[in-house]
C-alpha cells in the first residue's frame, strides 16, 4: 500500500513537472535504493508477523483471559451479594420466628403460672375450709361437752340451793324433777 501511495504521488508530481520521471527524482533526492527499500519493506512485514505471533497475540490472549477473569469475578461477586441478601432475609426471618416463639413461651408461662397460682389458691382455700370445718366440729364438740357439764352443774347447784332454802333433804326423785324443770327453762 505505501508503494501505491508513492507511485500516485510520483504520477502527480510528473504531471506537474511536465516531463521527467518524478519517482526517480524523489528516490534520488532521498537517496533511496530499490534493493534496500524492498529488503527493508520485507523486513518490516516479517517483524510485523513475528510481533503479531509472539508479542501481540500472547498479549491479546492474556488481556482476553483477564477480561474473562474479571467478568467471572464480577459474576461471582453478584452471586455472593445475592447469597448475602438471601442470608440476611433468612436471618431476619429466623430472628422474627424466635421472637414470636419467645413471646408465645412467655405467654404460656404466664398462663401456666396463673393456672398454678389459681390451683394453689383453690387448694389453700380448700385446706382452710377443711381446717375451719374441723375447728367448728371440735368447737361444737367442746361446746356440747361444756353444755352437758354446765347442765349437770346447774342441776346440782339448783338442787343444793333448793335444799338449803327449803331446809330439807331432797330425795333422788325430787332432785331429778327439779333438775328437769331447771334444764327445760335453760333450754328455752
Amino acid at each position: 500500500m505505501p508503494i501505491d501511495s508513492i507511485l500516485i504521488l510520483a504520477a502527480a508530481a510528473e504531471a506537474d513537472s511536465g516531463g521527467g520521471n518524478v519517482a526517480t527524482e524523489i528516490f534520488d533526492t532521498f537517496d533511496v535504493h530499490w534493493n534496500t527499500f524492498i529488503c527493508q519493506l520485507v523486513n518490516f512485514f516479517i517483524i510485523c508477523l513475528v510481533l503479531k505471533k509472539f508479542a501481540y497475540g500472547p498479549v491479546m490472549d492474556m488481556l482476553e483471559q483477564r477480561r474473562k477473569r474479571i467478568a467471572d469475578g464480577e459474576e461471582k461477586l453478584k452471586q455472593v451479594e445475592a447469597q448475602i441478601a438471601e442470608s440476611e432475609k433468612n436471618t431476619q426471618a429466623a430472628i422474627q420466628e424466635a421472637n414470636e416463639r419467645a413471646k408465645r413461651l412467655v405467654e404460656e408461662a404466664k398462663e401456666s403460672a396463673t393456672a398454678v397460682g389459681e390451683k394453689k389458691t383453690q387448694e389453700a382455700a380448700a385446706e382452710a375450709k377443711a381446717i375451719l370445718a374441723k375447728a367448728e366440729e371440735a368447737a361444737k364438740g367442746e361446746r356440747d361437752k361444756m353444755h352437758a357439764d354446765l347442765k349437770k352443774e346447774f342441776g346440782r347447784l339448783v338442787a343444793s340451793t333448793t335444799a338449803q332454802v327449803t331446809g330439807k333433804v331432797l330425795t333422788d326423785e325430787d332432785q331429778k324433777r327439779i333438775n328437769e324443770e331447771a334444764l327445760a327453762e335453760v333450754d328455752s
